[in-house]
């Protein structure tokens, strides 16, 4: 569901007994509304550098970064909900809870390498971000009695990127469909119209400012599949066979990092040698032609690239 400008969500899903979330803030209509305009930091750069051996300066080595985290200061406000004092701190703590059982985060936080997705409308442009939220902490005063209640909490990112809150979804046949041709007379100049005239089967085109990660699932019956980005790389198998209705679906996603079939089994022991590693799997910012390779036997099979296009910033 589309934010309202300036709003934040977040959510998870649930985990056992414990409950997820679906929690919306940040504007005056949600009754949880910010204070200041949220900060995001980045971690300082974990720099590679090597000293010189006996002389000034160092050598510069493999750079890497850490995770970026939004701070939040959120003004509770029940001032309205109840005629009465005892009502409105009533409301006002009530309130606080259910931010703060949203923000506890227990359902993923109990989950291994699962994030939480945070969601906002900053400029018209809906971004989202994964990791976890983290720090809560109202700053309960003589305030609380008359139904408001500040709040400092933040969302630690699995990463520095915020990615588009659309996903995109490219399907890709193993038989591109027949072309119709031309048919006379014709008369020149020839030109070509509609759809077909920009894109072609197979392509995708990756917006944003950051290269992204291609979440890949490709659907039986195929033997020995292989997902094929042009001019890139080729990320084939060795041994695994689709049948109808089953698939295998690589996602390369810092916070997922599998391969797996349908039935929820690894099937990484099947990529070949010499295909790259997941880490390696992201797409620049650009076209991008796929082709799925191997040995099916009617034609059907199929594979979907999904993206989300990526910004260093919102």
């Amino acid at each position: 569901m589309p934010l309202a400008e300036g709003g934040w969500n977040l959510t998870y899903g649930a985990n056992g007994v414990h409950p997820g979330a679906d929690f919306t803030f940040g504007t005056i209509a949600s009754g949880y509304y910010l204070l200041e305009p949220p900060e995001i930091t980045y971690a300082d750069v974990d720099a590679g550098d090597t000293p010189m051996p006996r002389e000034d300066g160092a050598r510069l080595g493999e750079d890497f970064r850490g995770q970026a985290t939004v701070t939040f200061e959120v003004g509770v406000d029940t001032v309205d909900d109840a005629p009465n004092r005892v009502g409105r701190h009533g409301a006002n703590l009530d309130a606080v809870s259910v931010m703060g059982q949203a923000w506890d985060g227990k359902a993923v936080r109990k989950r291994f390498a699962v994030p939480a997705s945070l969601r906002t409308t900053q400029g018209g442009r809906a971004r989202r971000f994964f990791g976890r939220p983290r720090k809560f902490a109202p700053a309960a005063s003589n305030l609380t009695r008359q139904g408001y209640t500040p709040v400092v909490c933040n969302f630690v990112c699995v990463d520095s990127t915020a990615y588009d809150d659309t996903e995109q979804v490219l399907p890709v046949h193993f038989n591109p469909a027949p072309h119709r041709g031309l048919s006379g007379p014709l008369a020149e100049p020839l030109s070509m119209a509609g759809e077909g005239a920009t894109k072609v089967p197979g392509e995708a085109l990756i917006g944003g400012k950051s290269p992204t990660w291609p979440v890949i699932r490709i659907y039986g019956p195929i033997s020995n599949p292989a997902c094929e980005v042009v001019g890139s790389w080729k990320l084939a198998f060795s041994g695994l066979v689709l049948a109808a209705g089953q698939s295998v679906t690589i996602d390369p996603r810092p916070w997922a990092r599998t391969v797996l079939r349908n039935s929820g089994a690894s099937a990484a022991g099947a990529i070949t040698r010499g295909s790259p590693r997941l880490q390696d799997l992201l797409l620049p910012v650009g076209r991008h032609d796929f082709i799925l390779r191997g040995t099916d036997p009617t034609g059907t099979s199929y594979m979907t690239i999904a993206w989300r296009d990526a910004y260093p910033y919102l």
